[in-house]
């Protein structure tokens, strides 16, 4: 897939340069050891798919264990002139967080000019798994972020739960306030169903990349 047609394209650019240079520290890896998949989660993966808010940082896990360049920060223009910064959060983990243990089997890969994806294959959690690993913190951010999804019928409230409930048995300790998140994520993508237009389906909407 190519990003949506409203991500913001200095967002984009910024974001493909910042993987360019991912990529190029890999160039002389072994090529048994290539291509390296590199899972896009959070805010950027939200942007790919809806052009909703931009985030600073970019939340990604890799297939294999690599050496990371130094310089993985990106400065560039929004349309109104404001200076803007996107980096790579080296501290994101996603240990902790709620997720499928088919999320990353599952994930679609994103095109991005100039990069070769036999080299770097960039690929974003799915829109329902996005949604899924937004639901243990489930700040208002993340609420949000779910309601955009299920307002272009990326998600369904019935596909979320499962998802999620799938997720939850592999964890343990009390879950309580997990299952807690599940219903009220499942109730913010209910309500996004119900506004939207009679006979619509779900999944990205014609015309949409």
């Amino acid at each position: 897939m190519r990003p949506d047609r409203q991500a913001r394209p200095e967002y984009v650019e910024a974001f493909r340069e910042l993987v360019a240079r991912i990529a190029r520290a890999l160039e002389s890896a072994p090529a048994a050891s290539l291509p390296v998949r590199m899972y896009v989660a959070g805010g950027a993966a939200l942007h790919f798919y809806t052009g909703a808010r931009v985030t600073k940082d970019v939340d990604a896990v890799f297939s294999r264990r690599i050496v990371l360049p130094d310089d993985l920060k990106v400065s560039y223009r929004d349309p109104d002139g404001a200076a803007r910064l996107l980096y790579f959060d080296r501290q994101y983990n996603d240990t902790f967080g709620l997720l499928h243990e088919d999320a990353y089997e599952q994930s679609q890969a994103l095109t991005l000019e100039g990069i070769d994806a036999q080299v770097l294959d960039v690929r974003l959690l799915s829109p329902l798994d996005l949604a899924v690993s937004k639901i243990s913190r489930f700040s208002e951010q993340d609420r949000e972020d779910i309601a955009a999804l299920a307002s272009l019928g990326l998600i369904s409230s019935d596909t979320l739960r499962h998802r999620a409930e799938q997720a939850l048995l592999n964890y343990v300790g009390d879950t309580t306030r997990v299952r807690g998140a599940i219903e009220s994520a499942c109730r913010i993508v209910a309500d996004a169903e119900a506004r939207r237009p009679k006979g619509q389906p779900h999944g990205r909407p014609k015309g949409r990349r």
